[in-house]
């Protein structure tokens, strides 16, 4: 049987503040296949977040285990957790972290030439009329609309061909019709690379379109199930 994607094993996050110790993750354990879509909802300050940014290397973990693409995180250090999400993640945040000194062509380049690329900003040029941006590769992100910032930051998350895609409320900053529009975008590029991607939402309508979907309530998921079976008990 083929390695998961993700495994997480009984994973808790302690932080310590002025009123003493806050629990955010409370031994969450996870198993997400190559390929798979997941959807994870819950209520703000769950700790969906949280666990996103312990996948993906930015946070350690106070206990539990962590290993994504086979790689277990407890072996690495800063630096190769760097390299590690350099060449295997891809990240999209609610806010678009675009370099604002940079154009369009030059912020989805950026981790193709970190990483050695010789063909980088012909593949981000590729990536760019993939999201719809072939007329925009020179316009800076204050040239751009929302949509269209967003779009720069999908086809930068993508343009490595990483295992995984991580989207913490992608549309969070955009309108209805906008928003539509780019996830649209996300679950294609997802489909057509077959890459696994974890999707953070408070539209549940929207983590039904995943495989499956997690509910995250106080540190812990509190429901996983497939998300067909979820819209039939709606």
């Amino acid at each position: 049987m083929a390695e998961p994607m993700i495994e997480l094993d009984e994973l808790r996050l302690t932080l310590q503040s002025a009123a003493g110790a806050v629990n955010i993750l409370r031994g969450v354990t996870l198993r997400v296949a190559a390929g798979e879509a997941v959807g994870i909802v819950g209520p703000s300050g769950s700790g969906k977040s949280t666990m996103l940014s312990v996948v993906a290397g930015l946070e350690r973990p106070t206990a539990g285990r962590v290993a994504v693409a086979g790689v277990d995180f407890a072996g690495l250090d800063e630096d190769a957790l760097a390299l590690f999400r350099r060449d295997s993640l891809g990240i999209v945040f609610q806010s678009f972290h675009l370099i604002p000194t940079m154009t369009a062509l030059e912020n989805v380049a950026i981790p193709l030439e970190l990483a050695g690329r010789a063909d980088a900003f012909e593949r981000a040029a590729e990536d760019l009329d993939l999201v719809g941006l072939g007329h925009r590769h020179t316009h800076y992100p204050a040239q751009l609309s929302g949509g269209e910032q967003q779009r720069v930051a999908l086809a930068r998350a993508f343009a490595a061909m990483p295992k995984l895609i991580l989207a913490d409320e992608p549309t969070g900053n955009l309108d209805g019709k906008t928003g539509q529009a780019v996830i649209d975008l996300l679950f294609d590029i997802h489909a057509k690379r077959g890459t696994t991607l974890v999707l953070i939402t408070h539209d549940l309508a929207l983590a039904r379109r995943c495989d499956r979907v997690l509910r995250v309530a106080d540190g812990r998921i509190v429901d996983d199930g497939r998300a067909e079976a979820m819209a039939a008990g709606a």
